[in-house]
């Protein structure tokens, strides 16, 4: 007699490929809207699963993970970051929690770079210049931009996607710098002839570009303070893919308008999807809608991650991609 199966409810519209395996292997129920659920309903659905399918816009905190059912000893989280789930309470309830760790780094690298060049380039306010026929001739002193060659790229945070990014940005010139808890292997150093900075202070007042590639965890949340955002120079330009929290969004919007930096680029918000009225009219800030992962690819590999992480788990074994407290 075949095992049963797990009911696993996933709490958000995933790509056909993967909710079609999914639905092979699992008694699997889907969020076919893509509505965003109530507290409410991730009670519901944690009180009857055995395995829980969440997303970054799923707020699993202390408050919902104590009214979970006997039955849930799985939160298979569908992303890399877990700034979403009160991760030692889950565990202190007998719930392991995996993650989607890697599949998104060259997506994400990507969009960073593209960023990049976007603000420094003008990208964004030529392709409007055109949307809005204001484009009457070529000048020498139209559109002007800065270039990439030779400037110093500061990246925040060098794990995967800041390595990532640091490859892609020596190929166009950039000097690398870096701060991190601690440096990377010598190596890697190396290859991508980049500096460690052990103070983050030092390193910002002296970037021409800084780059936020670090995780969001409480002691990362507004990592760029006020404080430390105007040790940046007036000429500076700061980029974030990471989560929008580790930034002074408040901080960082006064002092683009008052020209205290030259600009930005931001896929990630502190209050998403609300994001502050003053960036969004400032023409030196390229605003993305949190899609720097988003790629058909990489969305199919998360749910290959999620459904391996279950199936394993469902099969008596440890997931592979179980995420503990010293990790995060």
């Amino acid at each position: 007699m075949p095992a049963k199966k797990p009911l696993v409810i996933v709490t958000r519209k995933l790509p056909a490929p993967i909710e079609i395996r999914m639905r092979e292997l699992f008694d699997a129920r889907f969020n076919d809207d893509d509505r965003p659920m109530t507290q409410g309903e991730l009670v519901e659905a944690m009180q009857t699963a055995d395995v829980l399918v969440p997303t970054v816009t799923d707020r699993i905190d202390s408050k919902v993970l104590v009214r979970a059912g006997e039955r849930l000893k799985l939160i298979a989280n569908f992303g890399n970051g877990v700034d979403n789930i009160d991760v030692k309470t889950a565990l202190s309830r007998g719930i392991t929690v995996t993650n989607t760790p890697g599949v998104l780094t060259e997506d994400t690298a990507d969009m960073t770079m593209a960023l990049i060049l976007a603000v420094l380039r003008r990208v964004v306010e030529g392709a409007e210049t055109l949307e809005h026929d204001g484009f009457k001739g070529w000048s020498p002193g139209w559109m002007l931009g800065h270039r990439l060659w030779g400037k110093r790229l500061g990246i925040v945070g060098m794990g995967r996607i800041g390595q990532a990014l640091a490859r892609r940005a020596k190929a166009f010139g950039l000097q690398i710098h870096y701060h991190n808890r601690k440096p990377v292997h010598h190596r890697i150093e190396q290859e991508l002839e980049a500096t460690y900075w052990d103070s983050l202070d030092q390193m910002l007042a002296r970037m021409d570009i800084v780059s936020v590639n670090c995780p969001h965890t409480p002691a990362t949340f507004h990592l760029l303070s006020a404080r430390r955002l105007k040790m940046m120079k007036p000429q500076a330009y700061i980029v974030n893919t990471a989560r929008g929290e580790i930034i002074d969004e408040n901080a960082l919007a006064r002092m683009l308008e008052a020209g205290e930096l030259a600009g930005a680029g931001l896929d990630v918000f502190e209050n998403e999807p609300d994001i502050n009225p003053k960036l969004k009219k400032l023409p030196n800030v390229v605003l993305l809608p949190h899609m720097a992962s988003a790629t058909l690819e990489g969305r199919i590999d998360m749910g290959e991650k999620v459904i391996v992480n279950i199936k394993t788990f469902a099969d008596g074994h440890k997931p592979p991609d179980r995420v503990i407290p010293a990790m995060l």
